[in-house]
C-alpha cells in the first residue's frame, strides 16, 4: 500500500475531473479532498451501524469518528497533510473526522484532536511499521469494550475527555487516496478508496457502497468464506471458490438496501450507485466469476427494495431476510 503522500499525486487529476467528468479548479491541497470524503463516511457510518445496530448479532462501541495518523503521510508532505485536519502534534494519532451528533462530537471532541492516552493508558502502539497499525491497534482495542461503557480519552494539550458511545453493528471505517475504484470489507473493518467515491452523486447514493461492505461484517463473510476453505489466491476466480464468493456478494447486495432503509436512506440508491458502478468506462471486458453482472445485481437490489416498499405499505415492521438465517456457504 502506498503511503498517502504519494497516492495522493496519483489523485490529484482524478478528483480535478468530478463523477460526471466536468473541469474543476485543482484543490491547493489535494489532503482536503479525502477530509471532505473521511468525514462524510464517518457520518455515513455511524448512521448505518447505530440504527440498524438491533440487526446485528454483534455488537460493538461506536463513537462516530475516523482515525488518522501523521505515519500515513512521507515525512516531506506530513506537515501539509495533517494542517488540512488542524491537527499540531506530529506524532501522535488524532480524529481525522466526527460524525455530526455523534459520542465523540457530543463530548466536545474537534477534528485534528491529538489522543495521547486511553482509560488511563498510553495508546496501542501496533506490531509491525505499516502504516496503518496504530490505528488498527487503536480501533481493535476500541471494538472489545463493552459497547456502551464511557470511554476516558486524554487529547493532551486540549484536556481529558469522557465519552459513552452508542452500541452499533460490528466496524470501522477508514477511506483510502487511491483512484481504484474498490472497497473491502475484512470482518471488522471497512475501507473505501476515493475512486469509488466518484460514482456517488450524493450521500444516500454513498451509503449504498458502504452499506454494501459492512453487510459483509455483518454476515461474517470473511470467517464464513475461510471456514468453508475458499482459495484466495489465482483460484479464487474459478470452480467452487468462485461461486461461494459471488453467493457473498449477492447476500451483501441484498442486505445492503435494507441497512440503507434502515437508518433513513433511500433504498432505491443502491441500484443508482451500482448502475453508474457497471457502466463506468475502463471496466475490465470479461465479468469476474467472484462476482455477479452488473445488471443483475441492480435487479436483485430493486427486487429488495421493493420487498421494502411493500413492507411500508402494508405497516409490516421491516426485517431483513439474510439476517436470522443467512444459506450455507457450502
Amino acid at each position: 500500500m502506498l503511503h498517502r503522500a504519494s497516492a495522493f499525486i496519483a489523485f490529484v487529476s482524478l478528483l480535478a475531473a468530478g463523477p460526471a467528468g466536468a473541469a474543476a479548479p485543482a484543490d491547493p491541497s489535494p489532503y482536503a479532498a479525502l477530509a471532505a470524503l473521511e468525514a462524510r463516511v464517518a457520518a455515513i457510518g455511524f448512521r448505518l451501524t447505530t440504527a440498524n445496530a438491533a440487526w446485528c448479532p454483534v455488537q460493538q462501541p461506536q463513537f462516530g469518528w475516523v482515525w488518522g495518523d501523521p505515519r500515513l503521510y512521507d515525512a516531506d508532505r506530513r506537515a501539509e497533510a495533517i494542517a488540512v485536519y488542524g491537527a499540531t502534534d506530529r506524532d501522535a494519532p488524532f480524529l481525522a473526522a466526527l460524525a455530526p451528533a455523534s459520542p465523540a462530537a457530543n463530548a466536545g471532541l474537534r477534528v485534528g484532536a491529538a489522543v495521547t492516552g486511553m482509560q488511563g493508558s498510553a495508546v496501542p502502539e501496533g506490531a509491525d511499521t505499516h502504516p496503518f497499525a496504530r490505528i488498527t491497534a487503536i480501533e481493535t482495542w476500541l471494538a472489545a469494550l463493552p459497547p456502551s461503557a464511557p470511554l476516558a480519552l486524554d487529547t493532551g494539550d486540549t484536556g481529558a475527555f469522557t465519552l459513552t458511545p452508542v452500541a452499533g453493528c460490528v466496524s470501522d471505517f477508514r477511506v483510502e487516496a487511491d483512484a481504484k475504484a474498490g472497497a473491502v470489507a475484512d470482518g471488522r473493518m471497512v475501507l473505501v478508496n476515493q475512486g469509488l467515491a466518484q460514482f456517488a452523486n450524493d450521500d444516500d447514493e454513498l451509503a449504498a457502497a458502504i452499506a454494501h461492505e459492512l453487510a459483509h461484517n455483518i454476515l461474517r463473510h470473511r470467517a464464513r468464506l475461510d471456514a468453508a476453505g475458499v482459495d484466495r489466491g489465482l483460484g479464487k476466480q474459478f470452480g467452487r471458490s468462485a461461486r461461494l464468493f459471488k453467493q457473498t456478494e449477492v447476500e451483501a447486495d441484498r442486505l445492503s438496501v435494507w441497512l440503507l432503509a434502515g437508518a433513513g436512506y433511500d433504498p432505491a440508491a443502491a441500484a443508482r450507485f451500482w448502475t453508474a458502478f457497471g457502466q463506468r468506462k475502463g471496466r475490465p471486458l470479461f465479468q469476474a466469476g467472484t462476482h455477479p453482472g452488473w445488471r443483475d445485481r441492480v435487479a436483485s437490489l430493486e427486487a429488495e427494495a421493493a420487498l421494502i416498499a411493500a413492507a411500508r405499505a402494508s405497516d409490516q415492521p421491516l426485517h431483513p431476510p439474510l439476517i436470522d438465517a443467512p444459506p450455507p456457504l457450502e
